[in-house]
């Protein structure tokens, strides 16, 4: 994991697919946010990505890429997160995410909203099912958010999409996964949670030229 800033809110970044913890750096993205990290506003932690050993990884069946999804999650849980509060004490936490990384942090989101404060979503596909050749179970299920959010009904989580967690999805109008964002976006409206959905013109793209520029509005805002 890579750390940037010394204070602020903490914002977890998980990468883009197949992506490691020094992609935010390398592609420019802990640049664009230079100024809110040098002010204190946000401190900023890349964690690892394991896609490549679980979802896209085409050498497992399917049932172990799964499995080891779901390690991963109690790793980000048990060990990322603690770690976290070791070198920050605030207690709000903002996840975020580009392409398959905003996958991660809207599902996180989604399954353990008692621990996230915001969510911020770019230009994200959020349907594993085509990752799965066919396969598909209860581990499956729960961890797809076009699947078990139409189905959700638990008071517990609704209240806190409802009341706590600020829910940022964009995408462009030329992006490859606008559509997933549009559908997200609906499943939320169903579910009657608050959320900003921004929709950038100019033939934006699924780019992290584009992703500099939305990153820096909505961690700014």
């Amino acid at each position: 994991m890579l750390v940037f800033g010394h204070a602020g809110t903490p914002v977890l970044v998980f990468p883009t697919a197949k992506g490691r913890y020094s992609e935010y750096e390398d592609r420019g993205m802990i640049g664009a946010i230079g100024e809110l990290l040098h002010d204190g506003t946000i401190q900023v932690f890349c964690v690892d990505g394991i896609d490549t050993e679980s979802w896209y990884n085409e050498s497992l069946p399917p049932r172990e890429r799964v499995l080891r999804h779901v390690a991963y999650e109690r790793y980000v849980i048990e060990e990322v997160l603690p770690l976290m509060r070791t070198r920050n004490p605030i207690e709000k936490l903002t996840v975020t995410g580009c392409g398959f990384g905003a996958y991660h942090a809207v599902n996180f989101s989604l399954r353990h909203p008692d621990l996230v404060d915001t969510c911020i979503a770019l230009s994200g596909h959020y349907d594993i099912r085509p990752l799965l050749d066919g396969y598909f179970d209860n581990d499956c299920y729960y961890n797809n958010p076009v699947e078990y959010l139409p189905r959700l009904t638990d008071p517990w989580f609704l209240n806190l999409f409802r009341t706590k967690v600020r829910f940022i999805i964009a995408a462009g109008e030329s992006d490859i996964h606008l559509e997933s964002s549009l559908q997200l976006s609906r499943l939320l409206d169903a579910k009657h949670v608050r959320h900003w959905l921004d929709i950038w013109g100019d033939h934006t793209q699924h780019d992290w030229r584009w992703w500099k520029m939305m990153i820096r509005k909505f961690l700014d805002d």
